[in-house]
């Protein structure tokens, strides 16, 4: 009874605690864009891994401010803390993830990209191995004939997390390089869609 009161209290209080650090933290990085493409403005499928997604989700609405857009978000309690963070950043959740809810969130996804919303998700979320690719990204991007926008970073000071994705969090006035690149997969299958996404992704990555 105890661990469900707090964990209520939880789901109000640390989702706007959290996105204030963020955006505290966001205002004190020294920030260099690398556009491998310019930023497109249409609907796209955003992806990012999940080990950076403390800075991923404010690098694609400072580049997209008024897209609609919506996130994969896996149906465990830190997930629904990701969720209500992200929805004050006016990215709306779809709950579920390859382990749970596949199909439901499957068909919420292809409702939101058919209303013109993009979708962001994680490729190796949400429990991973690291920088694994799940078959969801190219599946949607591929159904949809959209392209990704893929967003990756590298800052030169950061904590990492000891968890299975290293989850990073760029220290204070840390310099950061952001890598925006845009992928068309639209002639490959979708293991080639795979294996290219992955190989682009790790270019830009802390391995």
């Amino acid at each position: 009874m105890r661990k469900r009161f707090f964990r209520k209290l939880g789901l109000i209080f640390i989702p706007p605690m959290l996105y204030i650090i963020m955006r505290i933290l966001w205002v004190t990085y020294r920030k260099k864009y690398h556009f491998i493409e310019q930023p497109i403005k249409s609907q796209c499928m955003a992806i990012t891994w999940h080990s950076e997604l403390f800075l991923a989700p404010q690098v694609y609405r400072k580049l997209r401010k008024k897209q609609l857009t919506s996130a994969i978000i896996a149906q465990h309690y830190d997930g629904e803390l990701i969720a209500r963070t992200l929805k004050i950043l006016n990215i709306m959740p779809l709950r579920g993830s390859s382990r749970r809810g596949a199909k439901a969130v499957l068909i919420n996804a292809i409702k939101a990209l058919k209303e013109g919303y993009s979708v962001m998700i994680t490729p190796d979320g949400p429990k991973g191995p690291r920088y694994s690719m799940s078959d969801g990204a190219v599946a949607l991007a591929l159904r949809a004939k959209l392209p990704l926008m893929v967003v990756n970073y590298r800052p030169h000071h950061y904590w990492q997390i000891p968890s299975w994705d290293k989850f990073m969090i760029p220290k204070p006035f840390s310099k950061i390089e952001i890598y925006h690149q845009v992928l068309d997969i639209q002639e490959m299958n979708r293991e080639e869609a795979k294996q290219y996404l992955q190989k682009q992704m790790l270019k830009y990555s802390i391995l």
